[in-house]
């Protein structure tokens, strides 16, 4: 083979797999999607041939996109049901909270710190934009997934971001439960309270109120899930 063919060999092969990775990131997305906004809940069965099917792909690509999603802790396999949606435990739930609480708390104390005049801006409009949608729950579960996202960029430590990352990505496997009681109000006062004291560059009072928040968050999940099993 001459050097000419050999190398239009190489690029093709090149382009071919960078084809086949950017194939099984798109399923992967799109798997996770389905699972952050409720499509696949926690517990449902997932099997490859179905999501080659639904995505119009082959199973080779789905196999792989698999294989990630099984890495990140979304799916599960299980005996005698096969792939699923995971189910976190209820003690998985407490630890991570307990990390949530240590990290996005850190997070602020940074955010505070480091944060530029604009990233403040853009929370404190999200907050402002929070406080107006308290009656449509999908802007609210927008809106706190990008304050949330918006402060971990803010604090300008990227492995502080990695982590937290990682944790959000556990995260999405629980139910937003916004409109469940008063949550929304109490998480839009919640998130103006950390706002003030960014807006201060206030390290101890960012960090303290962001901790405050997820320890809300938690006894209203806590709360939740025990009246759901005094209803069963």
């Amino acid at each position: 083979m001459s050097r000419e063919k050999s190398e239009t060999s190489s690029r093709s092969r090149s382009r071919t797999a960078s084809a086949s990775g950017d194939l099984v990131s798109d399923i992967y997305d799109m798997v996770r999607k389905e699972i952050t906004t409720g499509a696949l809940r926690v517990g449902d069965r997932v099997t490859e041939v179905d999501l080659a099917e639904r995505f119009g792909v082959s199973r080779t690509p789905v196999r792989d996109a698999v294989s990630r999603l099984e890495a990140d802790g979304l799916l599960t396999n299980e005996p005698r049901r096969g792939l699923v949606v995971t189910v976190l435990s209820h003690q998985q739930v407490v630890e991570l909270y307990f990390m949530r609480e240590i990290l996005e708390g850190a997070s602020a104390r940074l955010a505070a710190q480091s944060a530029s005049d604009i990233e403040l801006s853009m929370l404190e409009e999200l907050s402002n934009k929070e406080a107006q949608s308290l009656g449509d729950i999908g802007a609210l579960v927008e809106i706190n997934r990008n304050f949330h996202r918006l402060m971990m960029l803010a604090a300008h430590n990227r492995y502080l971001l990695r982590s937290l990352s990682q944790l959000t990505l556990t995260m999405s496997l629980l139910p937003s439960l916004l409109d469940k009681g008063d949550r929304a109000q109490s998480a839009a006062e919640e998130h103006r309270a950390i706002v003030k004291a960014l807006l201060a560059r206030d390290r101890e009072g960012a960090e303290e109120a962001a901790r405050k928040h997820i320890r809300s968050s938690q006894q209203h999940r806590m709360l939740f899930s025990l009246d759901a099993r005094a209803e069963d």
